[in-house]
């Protein structure tokens, strides 16, 4: 009897669980899908089966997780893709903080997700959404192998220098605050995408990633490894995004508790909700606010400015804590699809060996891709993202093992 080769990933947040079945002899895709607004009277639930492209949307409630798996299975089993198929080797689970404890993907049992519990307290708002996912996909297949693959885990290589704040080491400690970057899942497989369009092992290329989306974030990566990155005890560290400030003094929010006379609840709306692009000009889908600058708005010129200005600062970093630079790759929603951003961000830049080749630029979809002219001394990338195929080769590189 040959082994199962196919591997379930599940990312449940708070009120939503995405799905995505994939068979890893060839990593294609069987079936996508998205449950939202779970917990509401107008649930949605959309499935699509690959092997024969049908596409299936129910709306109504979805009380909670547990409804919302029972759900896909159902959707799944209609397509013979169901969770008692002998062809499921794993599920592969997205948690979002895995702390220093969890360094690479873990086999889930009752010890990992006491740990994963323990972690609430530095990421509230995602840890609890994904430990119901797990919860609920194991109680319904109690006998298959369940793997939390961690976004922290990629940053933990990072050397103490740039892991720590500069404040006292025993309060620092006590309190689990460090900085421990997102995103991983995104940064480990485009850097090692990247090394592949340049025809080199990862071990062999130091690269710069944008992680450019709704929420972004940028690392150094040096021979395979992370050495930085922008975000840093929570997501709002870092690069100006879709609705989070990124780099701010800490004194601000002092300031906005004393003058401002706002709570700690309405100062982190403030900052996680309703800053950022948002909160600069009202809007934080790029492809609106390129709109609005081509209709001559400029609160939304100046939003792209600031957005842009913090890109380039990063990238200025990064080249000075890498030493040399092989390649900058650009990745997520707004890196692979919205050419003026990556024009922005590069211009200027040519003292680092960095330039844009416009026609390059200019073409939208497709695959891995250079788009810096042959001349240029460093490469300049376009490289589509795929967390789900990261978690689901780190479960079945993982599962594969401990069989």
């Amino acid at each position: 009897m040959t082994s199962p080769t196919r591997v379930l990933v599940l990312n449940s947040g708070s009120s939503s669980l995405k799905y995505q079945l994939l068979d890893m002899r060839d990593s294609s895709r069987l079936a996508v899908g998205l449950v939202e607004r779970i917990g509401e009277q107008t649930s949605r639930i959309e499935h699509t089966c690959l092997t024969s492209g049908d596409t299936r949307e129910q709306t109504g409630p979805i009380a909670d997780h547990d409804a919302a798996l029972k759900a896909v299975a159902e959707e799944l089993t209609r397509d013979g893709l169901g969770l008692d198929s002998p062809e499921l080797a794993a599920i592969g689970h997205r948690v979002v903080h895995g702390g220093m404890f969890f360094t690479e993907p873990t086999v889930i049992d009752d010890a990992v997700l006491t740990e994963i519990e323990r972690l609430i307290p530095v990421a509230p708002l995602h840890n609890p959404a994904n430990l119901t996912g797990i919860r609920t996909a194991r109680a319904l297949r109690p006998d298959l192998p369940q793997v939390a693959v961690f976004d922290t885990a990629f940053h933990t290589t990072m050397p103490e220098r740039a892991a720590r704040y500069a404040i006292d080491p025993k309060i620092a400690d006590r309190h689990r605050i460090r900085r421990y970057g997102f995103h991983g899942t995104s940064h480990a497989y485009v850097s090692r995408q990247t090394a592949r369009l340049l025809g080199k092992d990862p071990s062999e290329v130091n690269v710069i990633v944008l992680h450019l989306g709704n929420g972004a974030s940028a690392s150094a990566v040096q021979k395979g490894r992370c050495v930085d990155t922008s975000m840093g005890l929570t997501p709002l560290e870092g690069l100006v995004m879709g609705t989070r400030s990124g780099d701010l003094d800490p004194a601000v929010i002092f300031h906005l508790a004393r003058v401002g006379d706002m709570s700690m609840d309405e100062i982190d709306t403030l900052l996680n909700k309703r800053s950022g692009l948002f909160g600069l000009c009202g809007d934080n889908d790029m492809r609106e606010i390129r709109r609005r600058i081509d209709e001559g708005d400029e609160e939304a010129a100046l939003a792209f400015d600031i957005y842009i200005h913090r890109i380039k600062k990063y990238i200025g970093a990064y080249f000075a804590v890498l030493g040399t630079v092989d390649a900058v790759a650009f990745t997520a929603g707004v890196g692979e699809n919205a050419a003026p951003v990556r024009e922005a961000a590069i211009a200027g830049l040519t003292g680092l060996g960095l330039a844009v080749d416009p026609e390059r630029n200019a073409v939208r979809g497709g695959g891995p891709r250079l788009i810096s002219p042959e001349s240029a001394r460093v490469a300049v990338a376009v490289v589509p993202t795929d967390e789900e195929l990261e978690i689901a080769t780190q479960t079945y590189a993982l599962v594969g093992k401990n069989n």
